[in-house]
């Protein structure tokens, strides 16, 4: 649930924070006092669009904070998506939601103190909060705004995303075949051109690396002659020649021993020519093995250059560097299979078929789960609409088959409504009155929320056009909600509010040239001014007054 609100320069509010309880809490005040700012500065934490209007005239950036408390044990999605997202639950057991928005427009997000997308927040929100706007009854007239409610309310939302991602693939793979049939001389000529290149590359066969192989060899190869030539001219100087280097050393290496023996100044100059000497032998000794080695090889260098050019020509023609040939020739072998697989219809086709069963599977699975949630659906409305003025109305909710196979399933949804007895059922939209349609969403919206396990409902003045004893029911309704979950609603009607587990009220104050907004708690005799000043406007009476006590005694 919503432990804590913390807004800074949000709109007309400069500073807030607001403690949360459980059960149901209400927000009244004035016209304009800015009651549904809450509801949308938490929407903002909770991963809304927001815009640089938002920020309070004068400064930098608008700051909302929102701590949720969350049990691990009986929240575990939460827990498994808080893991998988590589966050985890504060060392209280809570999530902090953070949304700062700069007067420029530019906004972050963060989650217990981790930056994180909007798209993160957005979805973890969904998980803690359900607003209820209070246009939802409007909203509630579209098709797809029933089917969504419905598939709520029965806990089919992941069915439904499945059944929708099947029929996607299905589709795709439809169009695919499609597209086949139609290409089906072009896709033929590219395949047979793709089979006379791979067949050039698989003939020349290069190898990764090759390139760099051979070209080295030819190099030695071509250069052979010169090489012993040079080999064998350093060997004379260092080693084989009458005046050769390494003896000559050796001998004065022998003679600077005896020397320094004498006379210890000579010891670092015979450490200086030590290991000269030393190299210079091995140097002698690396010449000697490669002079040993190398060869005049007149036919190895023909087949090394007959190989050099077929590569060079391959790359022409390619035209890629001779060393990207071997991952030429794999893309090129890559793309004939990928060709001939496309263009093998019948596997196409049974590939097709066997989406268009997985998604029929899932779709017709999904019709079972609605045709169940239908009937306990109507059988629920149809019984609240009795208590909301409604005596012998009835409410349905009717599954049509759809002539194709669509993304949200077999079948349309349509509320149906008849507002009096013996009158047949009818859309919603062509029976429902301003009043009724308001009532009607209402006890939808408070009955498809008790199934779902989000722990935060918010209701945003969804009252609206209805009064008197409906009020008095709706709050009723409202209360019983908030006995297993926490319920906050910003209401304008008195018979709401004094139903509330909690109070809290919004109102307006100048500072300067400025409006400002602010909410306070109330408590038992700030509750009875407020409840009289909703029933009695500005002049409150010794009547209104007693009329708020029993309202609240109630």
């Amino acid at each position: 649930m919503l432990r804590s609100l913390s807004i800074r320069d949000f709109v007309i509010v400069d500073r807030l924070d607001l403690e949360f309880s459980a059960g149901f809490t209400v927000f009244s005040g004035e016209t304009g006092a800015g009651k549904s700012i809450l509801i949308d500065a938490l929407a903002l934490a909770l991963g809304e669009r927001g815009d640089a209007s938002m920020v309070r005239t004068g400064h930098a950036r608008a700051d909302i904070t929102a701590e949720f408390a969350a049990d691990a044990a009986a929240r575990p999605d939460l827990e498994a998506w808080l893991q998988a997202q590589a966050l985890s639950l504060e060392e209280h057991g809570g999530v902090l939601l953070r949304r700062v928005l700069d007067s420029g427009g530019r906004s972050r997000a963060f989650i217990n103190g981790t930056p994180a997308t909007l798209a993160q927040l957005r979805e973890l929100g969904d998980m803690l909060v359900d607003i209820h706007g209070q246009h939802a009854h409007q909203q509630l007239l579209r098709p797809e705004a029933q089917r969504k409610l419905l598939d709520n309310h029965a806990d089919l939302g992941e069915l439904a995303a499945g059944t929708a991602a099947a029929h996607r693939d299905w589709r795709r793979l439809v169009k695919r075949c499609e597209e086949a049939r139609g290409r089906d001389r072009e896709l033929q000529l590219e395949r047979e051109r793709l089979e006379w290149q791979a067949a050039e590359l698989d003939k020349l066969a290069p190898v990764e690396g090759e390139w760099d192989d051979i070209s080295a060899e030819h190099r030695r190869l071509s250069h052979a002659a010169s090489l012993i030539s040079g080999a064998q001219g350093a060997l004379d100087v260092l080693a084989e020649s009458d005046n050769a280097i390494v003896p000559a050393l050796g001998h004065i290496v022998h003679q600077m021993r005896q020397f320094a023996e004498i006379d210890g100044d000579l010891a670092d100059t015979l450490a200086a020519l030590e290991p000269a000497e030393i190299q210079l032998r091995e140097a002698v000794h690396s010449l000697t093995h490669y002079a040993q080695k190398i060869d005049l090889d007149p036919e190895r260098l023909a087949v090394v250059e007959q190989r050099l050019d077929a590569l060079h020509s391959a790359a022409r023609k390619f035209r890629v560097q001779p060393a990207q040939l071997p991952t030429e020739h794999a893309a090129r072998r890559l793309q004939l299979e990928e060709l001939t697989a496309s263009q093998d219809m019948a596997a196409m086709q049974a590939a097709t078929e066997a989406a268009h069963a997985a998604y029929l599977k899932l779709a017709r699975e999904l019709s079972k789960g609605r045709a169940t949630a239908a009937a306990s659906l109507s059988r629920e409305v149809t019984r609240a609409m009795q208590d909301l003025s409604m005596p012998g109305g009835r409410f349905e909710v009717a599954l049509t088959p759809t002539p194709e196979a669509q993304s949200f399933g077999l079948e349309t949804i349509d509320f149906l409504v008849a507002g009096h007895p013996g009158v047949p059922t009818r859309p919603l939209a062509k029976v429902a009155s301003g009043g009724e349609l308001a009532r009607i969403s209402l006890a939808l919206q408070v009955i498809a929320s008790s199934a779902s396990l989000t722990p935060t409902l918010i209701f945003d003045e969804v009252d609206s056009g209805i009064g008197g004893a409906v009020a008095e029911v709706v709050g009723r309704l409202l209360r019983e909600l908030g006995q297993g979950r926490q319920v906050l609603c910003v209401t304008h009607l008195p018979q709401v509010a004094a139903l509330g587990h909690q109070h809290l009220r919004v109102k307006k104050r100048s500072e300067g040239d400025a409006t400002l907004s602010e909410i306070v708690p109330l408590g038992r005799g700030e509750r009875v001014e407020e409840i009289a000043r909703m029933l009695g406007g500005v002049e409150i009476t010794a009547t209104t007054r007693k009329h708020a006590r029993e309202m609240l005694a109630l």
